[in-house]
């Protein structure tokens, strides 16, 4: 038919499955560009909306009713106003489909609501949020009556998942009020450091459907906590109590759950191998254990691990102990189906290699970092026998050399991460083994390798799929080694070069034009580098991880083109840039909208340009403002109030702490934000 377009024969269907395969969070804006339809089938067929802006929220839940994960963690004014203002409009079919909510960081969840009796400022910062509802004393009295969070866990019936990691305000009350989700599978409350035992009964008694849970860092959590949970939530398959004070007694509690899978206790101070021994005769179904800096817990404990479960598939005991001992050895013969092993800091002899190599032929993961003995015999008994490891971690293994690395070449095909930090009599003839034989390859750290060399990068570049490359502290590469990684890497996303006095701006124009998917990069202290360095890196559109510190010839031009063209940056270190005075730092604050986190410390910039920065940057939630000289009292006074209800972390010089008026730390504090004194 004349007119006609070759998309009008595609039916709903199709279009649907055509978007379900579109991952690419650039491709998919192309997608919803197309054409109305195209947008229409996005909106319905979206399952993951990540909010930046609060005040889209609203628009964006209505474009969007069928999300099942919402993820509201870099949003920086999330609190029990929004949420509870957000359940009082007219479309709440999102709260249908929604299963997994994402408040992470989230400063301003409180139990407390907005009420009569709070400030009219409080009032008026609400209303510029929220103008679309225009009874005030019907909002008051909706909030009085039931608080965000309460509300948020009754309206979502098919809520499954909450991640509240380090929300600073959450606490008893807030996990009360969260208990309602009955229907939660899994929770996440690290560091929320105000949970103690009650609240943790409240959702244990609550939500007995519970499968996962962590609280790692929730240092009020005691044994008797940790007892009634294991008492009522018997569905438990993974449990993360890291860093907690518990005793022998939890583990005793912990012990009868039959379905438990994960257990993770890093850090656990007051654990030892009794502790470990409740577990050798319960969790039947255990695959998974995490024991790594249990100061208390020796080789004792963990066969008794072992003897009660042959089946472990995954194993961390990292800085345990400080040598593995034969009896170690020979329990772990019984682990035939081991995938992944951390051994990190202990001694280890070549005939310890020779056991592991014969008897876990599955191993996949094999993490080594600080390992003394560790040597090229030992490493190659490892691998002869290991062919499937795809990570190992050799991290500060002085002793590794190129035939190390050739072994674990010839060996290991489909090696897909190597760390060999600080090894540094790797050269290039270890490269080129990598280079011939590892082509699946995503992640290499060579940081503090002195033997690398532009020759060896050449060879690494062979390895195409690379994704991560660490170079920081080489100093024996220049442009033309970078040149060959941007020639033949083209997927790479995380690139540091920190402290590599050779590079500068004609290796990142090889870089800007071969690299386009880089996100992450680290050039602090390249001190070669130029405002030419920076408008290469500024046609970078995906860079949103960016360090620049010590750039010292770098200029407001360079920081200009830089902001201009990095229009997703969200991470940004300027600190010890001298030479960028205020045009650049006025450039920065209008282009740079996306900005989550700046370090300005020891910069030149004014009272003026200070104020510009944190006002303008909507969605900044941590900044470092250390040794600004040219700033006076007025300015960190004027600055720190244009974004005192969104920012959450703020470090300042100490004694600033002094002369700061009350009012402003009193309502940082309130808001939630953390200001840490240099």
């Amino acid at each position: 038919m004349p007119g006609s377009s070759a998309l009008d024969v595609l039916t709903e269907d199709l279009l649907v499955r055509v978007r379900e395969k579109i991952g690419d969070e650039l491709d998919s804006k192309t997608w919803r560009l197309v054409c109305k339809e195209f947008s229409r089938v996005d909106s319905v067929t979206r399952t993951t909306l990540r909010v930046l802006r609060v005040e889209f929220l609203f628009i964006l839940l209505d474009k969007y009713p069928n999300i099942k994960t919402l993820d509201l963690s870099v949003c920086p004014r999330v609190n029990d106003r929004t949420v509870s203002f957000l359940l009082s409009q007219h479309s709440l079919s999102w709260t249908r489909s929604l299963k997994s909510l994402i408040l992470s960081r989230s400063t301003g969840l409180r139990y407390r609501g907005l009420s009569l009796g709070d400030t009219e400022a409080e009032v008026f910062n609400f209303y510029i949020f929220f103008p679309l509802i225009t009874n005030y004393w019907t909002k008051v009295f909706v909030l009085d009556i039931l608080e965000g969070l309460e509300m948020l866990a009754r309206a979502c019936p098919f809520l499954e998942s909450v991640d509240l990691s380090y929300c600073c305000g959450f606490g008893d009350r807030e996990a009360a009020a969260l208990s309602f989700a009955s229907g939660l599978k899994e929770v996440k409350l690290d560091k929320c450091l105000n949970v103690t035992d009650v609240g943790l009964a409240k959702i244990a008694v609550r939500c007995v459907n519970l499968e996962r849970l962590s609280l790692k860092w929730c240092m009020e959590i005691s044994d008797l906590g940790i007892d009634l949970l294991c008492k009522k939530c018997l569905d438990l398959k993974s449990l993360d109590v890291s860093y907690l004070k518990l005793t022998n007694d939890s583990f005793c509690s912990i012990a009868p759950l039959a379905k438990l899978e994960s257990l993770v206790m890093v850090g656990c101070p007051c654990v030892d191998d009794t502790g470990l021994r409740f577990l050798e005769s319960g969790c039947p179904l255990l695959k998974t254990i995490f024991v790594s800096r249990c100061k208390f817990v020796s080789s004792t404990g963990l066969i008794s691990v072992i003897r009660g479960h042959s089946g472990l598939l995954q194993l961390d005991a990292g800085h345990c102990f400080s040598e593995l001992s034969t009896t170690l050895l020979h329990h772990m013969r019984d682990l035939k189906n081991l995938e992944a092993i951390t051994m990190d800091g202990a001694r280890i002899s070549d005939s310890c290699f020779q056991t592991i190599s014969f008897n876990c032929k599955s191993l996949v993961e094999i993490g080594l970092s600080k390992c003394l003995g560790v040597t090229n015999t030992g490493i190659t008994q490892l691998v002869s026998g290991c062919v499937n490891l795809k990570t190992i971690d050799l991290t500060c293994c002085h002793s590794i050399t190129d035939d190390a690395i050739s072994a674990i070449a010839d060996s290991c095909r489909g090696l897909v991460c190597l760390k060999i930090e600080s090894c540094n009599m790797i050269t290039e003839k270890g490269l080129y083994q990598l280079g011939s034989f590892c082509l699946r390859l995503e992640e290499i750290d060579l940081t503090d390798c002195n033997g690398v060399n532009d020759k060896g990068l050449e060879y690494l570049s062979r390895c195409s799929e690379l994704l991560f490359l660490k170079l920081g502290l080489c100093e024996n590469i220049s442009d033309k080694g970078l040149f060959n990684i941007a020639s033949n890497c083209l997927r790479i996303q995380g690139l540091d070069l920190y402290k590599c006095s050779g590079i500068g701006d004609d290796g990142l124009a090889a870089l800007s034009n071969g690299c386009k998917k880089l996100k992450k990069l680290n050039l602090s202290y390249c001190v070669n580098v130029t405002d030419r360095g920076m408008e290469h890196i500024g046609s970078m559109e995906d860079l949103s991880d960016l360090e620049l510190r010590g750039l010292t010839k770098i200029t407001s031009a360079g920081l200009t083109a830089l902001a201009a063209g990095c229009k997703r940056l969200a991470d940004l270190d300027l600190k010890h840039c001298a030479k960028i005075d205020d045009s650049g730092f006025w450039a920065l604050a209008y282009y740079s909208q996306n900005l989550r986190q700046i370090n300005l410390s020891y910069c030149a910039l004014s009272d003026m340009a200070l104020c510009m920065v944190m006002g303008n940057m909507t969605r900044l939630q941590d900044a470092k403002l250390v040794h600004l000289t040219n700033c006076t009292r007025e300015g960190f006074e004027l600055a720190l109030r244009s974004c005192c209800m969104r920012i959450k972390k703020v470090k300042l010089l100490a004694p600033i702490r002094f002369l700061l008026s009350s009012e402003i730390l009193e309502t940082l504090h309130a808001a939630g934000c953390k200001i840490r004194w240099d």
